[in-house]
């Protein structure tokens, strides 16, 4: 994994193998772009869409106000996030004909392609062209983050902005110790949106500290210690342009990070510990305590979540990580590089799994580990193919042959889970047919939005109307106010089920099956995501199978 080139893979047409894999990572990026333009309406909203919507009316408030009106500051706990993402999709409304909540799937699908991109170009800079496309076919069809790119106005964005920002600490590893403009430019913008979206884009400080040391150890060595330290420093010099740019953008996105300079701290010391009332959800099997999820939580969920060749490639670029540090063969900055990425991909799982904090909806806090993920994984699939290039050629097209295999399994259940493929268990798993009775699948409730479509849709086939004086009456298990958004104005919403005319249920645990006619079942893989019941003259007594926590 030193050196990697693709010169010993052979290519029709004569081309060379590097502008091949360039022009098919292009194509793919246009096929994203495009499938994702086609299909953005299909996603429905999250339990937290409508509250960060108001957020951004608040912020952009805020701003219009001369800073007058403060409500942003204080607003549930989302001010101790950034709003980035929220307010660039509130302004996007204004301007394009679409909804709000479908300008706000448009662009995560936009920043999501983004986000694809900058893997593309961070795994073809470390291990060239073929690497490059590896990597950015690995998250492409990685249906966690194909997922969350639509719907999550938190972690898909935050993802992009990790990487980004590990782009910026890649070529400055690089380029040191004199990093060009161009660098320091993305550095200091990757960790503003990074920081500026989560406080914990701070652990990307850690990656560079532990990561830098091979490098500057090397430095110690060839030039001296008062020379190495000179340079180190002069570096941080060249830096701070691009770290007050970054604190500039961190203060545009997140103005509650600079009202009083430790607030940033404030904001780690809050989400270090629960700050809601805990509530139990489903962990291979039994119910748990979301603040006593145990320390197997994550690496059981991306163990059996992401695609099966992204866990093997991914493993395989962490071990020659570890192999490549010992030897004294390999470059330093190579070290320093493929070390920070290491980190970037792991680092957050262990803390977790050390410190044990509350641990709730699968592995969507974790989604910015999944791009470097990816990228170690184009690596290592490139350093294969060169290692057989060289030493056992004819076992080439077995490796690519597998690898294409194992890209069409996710592909195959991106397809069929349509628009839940946030959802995805892989085989190891058994998919989402053996995990639905083990793990929480639709904890978004995004099927809600096809359920509440197909019902109207029936509504009308029949010429049934709302009795005279009123509107429908929905009974809801799940988030109401997606509910509402998805049923439009004729239906009234409610957690009670009495004198209701439907119920509205998903298919997860704390929802009960109930004993009524089903008007809607919104299925994948014969898993029950959403059902609409007709309750008309019927005493429900409640839809939840647990007593509220």
């Amino acid at each position: 994994m030193s050196s990697i080139t693709t010169s010993a893979i052979d290519t029709p047409w004569r081309r060379s193998m590097e502008r091949t894999c360039d022009d098919l990572a292009l194509l793919l990026l246009a096929a994203v772009g495009l499938i994702a333009a086609l299909t953005f309406r299909d996603y429905g909203l999250g339990w937290d869409d409508y509250t960060h919507a108001e957020y951004a009316d608040l912020l952009l408030r805020m701003y219009g106000s001369g800073f007058k009106d403060t409500g942003a500051l204080s607003f549930a706990n989302l001010y101790m996030y950034g709003g980035g993402f929220d307010m660039a999709a509130a302004l996007l409304h204004k301007i394009i004909p679409l909804e709000l909540f479908e300008t706000r799937r448009l662009l995560g699908a936009v920043v999501g392609v983004i986000g694809l991109a900058v893997t593309w170009r961070l795994a073809r800079r470390i291990g060239g062209p073929l690497a490059g496309l590896a990597a950015l076919l690995l998250l492409a069809l990685c249906p966690i983050y194909y997922g969350h790119m639509f719907m999550n106005p938190k972690d898909a964005p935050f993802a992009v902005a990790m990487a980004i920002l590990m782009m910026g600490l890649v070529r400055l590893a690089e380029e040191y110790p004199s990093p060009s403009p161009r660098t320091i430019l993305i550095v200091g913008l990757g960790a503003g949106l990074s920081i500026g979206s989560r406080i914990l884009g701070g652990l990307a400080l850690v990656y560079a500290l532990i990561g830098f040391l091979p490098l500057l150890v090397d430095e110690f060595r060839a030039q001296g210690a008062l020379a190495a330290t000179r340079r180190f420093f002069h570096v941080v010099y060249l830096l701070i342009p691009g770290l007050v740019l970054g604190y500039l953008v961190m203060g545009l996105i997140w103005p509650w990070s600079i009202i009083e300079p430790g607030n940033p701290f404030l904001a780690l010391t809050y989400f270090s510990h629960f700050f809601e009332r805990p509530w139990k959800e489903m962990f291979d099997g039994a119910l748990v305590s979301v603040p006593d999820m145990p320390w197997s939580y994550l690496p059981t969920l991306f163990a059996l979540q992401m695609p099966e060749v992204l866990l093997a490639l991914s493993t395989g670029g962490v071990i020659g990580t570890c192999v490549m540090l010992t030897r004294r063969d390999v470059a330093a900055r190579r070290k320093t590089i493929l070390l920070m990425l290491t980190l970037a991909a792991t680092l957050p799982i262990a803390i977790a799994m050390v410190k044990r904090p509350a641990l709730y909806n699968g592995i969507r806090h974790f989604v910015f580990v999944i791009p470097p993920m990816t990228v170690l994984g184009g690596v290592a699939f490139a350093w294969l193919m060169k290692w057989l290039g060289e030493n056992r050629r004819s076992w080439q097209p077995v490796l690519l042959a597998a690898f294409c295999f194992g890209l069409l399994l996710p592909l195959g259940e991106m397809i069929r889970l349509h628009p839940y493929q946030y959802t995805h268990f892989n085989y190891i798993a058994g998919t989402v047919r053996d995990a639905d009775s083990r793990f929480m699948l639709d904890y978004w409730g995004l099927a809600f939005k096809q359920a509440s479509e197909e019902l109207r849709q029936q509504l009308e086939e029949k010429h049934e109307a709302p009795p005279a004086g009123r509107k429908w009456r929905m009974a809801v298990c799940g988030p109401q106010r997606p509910a509402q958004v998805a049923l439009g104005p004729d239906f009234t919403i409610d957690w009670r089920s009495q004198a209701a005319d439907f119920a509205m249920t998903l298919g997860e645990f704390y929802c009960k099956g109930l004993n009524a006619p089903v008007m809607v079942e919104i299925k994948r893989d014969d898993v029950v995501y959403a059902r609409v019941y007709d309750i008309r003259g019927r005493s429900i007594a409640t839809l939840l199978s647990i007593p509220p926590p």
